[in-house]
């Protein structure tokens, strides 16, 4: 990346990318089991994607960015969405290096991924938004190093099992929640 430019074509489509992302996590309550299904399926490919192509750079990570995902926003999050997905939130992990030592399948939870990739997703956005273009240079070389380490895997994980649940008929679709109708796939 040249030293002086953040605002890179790549990176002002990825903060874009995020910003809808984080901007959908955060408005769970207000959609729709079916929809919040179809539109993650959407998402989540087209943030891996903008993330694979942010430009390298000499930038190293010493793990200092500012955090603005408090532990109760966090919990908050990964609440509404656990909520939103019900029964539905667990599924099974087959890509953790654990299992090739396990006989016992490993759980995950969709809330707790998509809470995860949310939280880096948001770090970035919201220092990107203060425009202090040391602070974004610090949190861009912590989102890519997070994204190659952690949620890059996280997001390709979790779509395996959202695609599940928003392709496959038997995949128990069904939505009961007093604050909803229940919603049907048009």
């Amino acid at each position: 990346m040249n030293e002086n430019n953040i605002y890179d074509k790549n990176i002002i489509e990825f903060v874009t990318v995020g910003v809808e992302f984080c901007s959908f996590i955060e408005r769970t309550n207000d959609i729709n089991y079916p929809e919040f299904l179809d539109t993650s399926v959407k998402l989540l490919p087209l943030l891996y994607l903008k993330a694979t192509l942010l430009p390298d750079s000499r930038d190293e990570y010493d793990g200092t960015a500012e955090h603005f995902v408090t532990e109760e926003v966090y919990e908050y999050i990964r609440t509404l969405l656990c909520r939103k997905l019900g029964e539905n939130d667990a599924y099974l992990e087959v890509f953790q290096e654990d299992m090739q030592y396990s006989e016992t399948p490993i759980v995950a939870n969709i809330s707790e991924d998509l809470t995860d990739i949310y939280q880096d997703i948001k770090d970035f956005v919201s220092t990107f938004s203060l425009g202090h273009e040391e602070s974004i240079r610090e949190a861009l070389a912590g989102c890519r190093e997070n994204f190659a380490a952690y949620w890059g895997q996280k997001s390709v994980n979790v779509l395996r099992a959202l695609h599940h649940l928003r392709f496959d008929p038997n995949a128990g679709n069904k939505y009961d929640d007093a604050e909803n109708e229940p919603n049907e796939w048009s």
